[in-house]
């Protein structure tokens, strides 16, 4: 999409807008973030928690809590509140905002009333998931730009393995800024025991993700829909591109495709995750063709952007540029996550 940037029209809100060439256009942002282990302090007997209480192997305690909270929050306050590319503005950030790793609703509830965020007066989506380490996906929305109609939680099962349990997938279906949208959050099932043989629950997760997408579509041919969450595979991976049916480039999409549009990023060697020494894009945001229309006479897809920016990095040292995260090796670290937050900016003609 070649737009031409020119100048900051008007700023309102969460939607700035701005000038590219004789158009306005609002932006709006929808995005993603793993928090990578937002536990309590509190016994949870339903939950595995054991390693995130004040006697437990990370020796988790009210002040480390309160440093993790404060850090999220800061770090969500700041996504894509300034495009310093297309040079806009939009001072309430990110309208929606998927989430992984939280043990339950109230870590969420501390979450939005942290000082950096609270003004925004976000609200949530959550459902408890039969994780075994105990974490759920959720989703954070200002009222003032997206509204849900529909909420509902489906359980990932994998076939032959009946004992398997993994994090829920959450669709949340809504209006955003008055136009239909349906946001699937996800977080796969990890690599835990070799990339190959925990391949099965990851095609499992792109199998229930694409039945989800495929009913929607089913009932609303046109449906716009943006599949996010930590997919523990990367663009390229099996899972991604013969699971889900999500290419990287737009002219090789056939019917029933989606577009992946971190592939580019993830083959520039920008990373949202760092294992060892490999860097790539683990958090996606896949979409569905209804955002790909150049036209923008509805919200589209501009660009996805990782907001990595230089206060959630790691500096100094083997690791220097990694995202800066709270433990490493079971020690703490005081940081903010492993992951960098993802999101997509949209764009709609006025």
């Amino acid at each position: 999409m070649s737009i031409k940037k020119v100048f900051v029209l008007l700023l309102s809100a969460a939607f700035a807008f701005p000038m590219f060439g004789q158009d306005s256009y609002k932006v709006g942002l929808i995005g993603f973030y793993n928090l990578e282990n937002l536990f309590d302090t509190i016994n949870d007997p339903n939950k595995n928690d054991e390693e995130f209480l004040p006697d437990g192997k990370n020796r988790w305690n009210t002040e480390k809590y309160t440093v993790k909270l404060r850090h999220m929050s800061e770090a969500i306050a700041t996504i894509g509140t300034y495009d310093k590319d297309d040079k806009f503005y939009v001072p309430d950030g990110v309208a929606v905002l998927g989430l992984s790793e939280m043990e339950n609703r109230q870590v969420l509830e501390d979450l939005v009333a942290q000082p950096a965020i609270k003004d925004r007066n976000y609200q949530i989506v959550h459902y408890d998931s039969p994780d075994r380490r105990g974490v759920d996906v959720g989703l954070i929305y200002n009222p003032k730009y997206f509204k849900p109609t529909n909420t509902k939680s489906y359980p990932l099962h994998v076939p032959g393995q009946p004992e398997f349990i993994s994090r829920d997938q959450l669709v949340v279906s809504g209006l955003f800024d008055g136009e239909k949208i349906h946001i699937i959050v996800m977080h796969w099932p990890s690599r835990y025991g070799g990339e190959k043989r925990s391949l099965p629950g990851r095609m499992a997760a792109a199998d229930l993700c694409r039945h989800i997408a495929d009913s929607i579509i089913a009932d609303e041919p046109d449906a716009k829909i943006i599949m996010m969450g930590d997919y523990n595979d990367y663009p390229t991976n099996k899972s991604i591109t013969k699971g889900l049916r999500a290419v990287g480039k737009v002219s090789d999409m056939k019917d029933g495709d989606f577009f992946n549009p971190m592939y580019e990023l993830h083959q520039k060697g920008i990373g949202t995750n760092y294992y060892g020494d490999v860097k790539g894009v683990l958090d996606q945001t896949i979409i569905t063709k209804a955002l790909l229309r150049t036209d923008f006479s509805t919200y589209q897809m501009y660009k996805p952007v990782v907001h990595s920016k230089e206060f959630l990095k790691q500096h100094g040292g083997r690791y220097n540029g990694y995202p800066y995260r709270s433990f490493a090796g079971g020690v703490w670290q005081g940081g903010y996550s492993d992951h960098f937050p993802v999101y997509l900016i949209l764009l709609k003609k006025m």
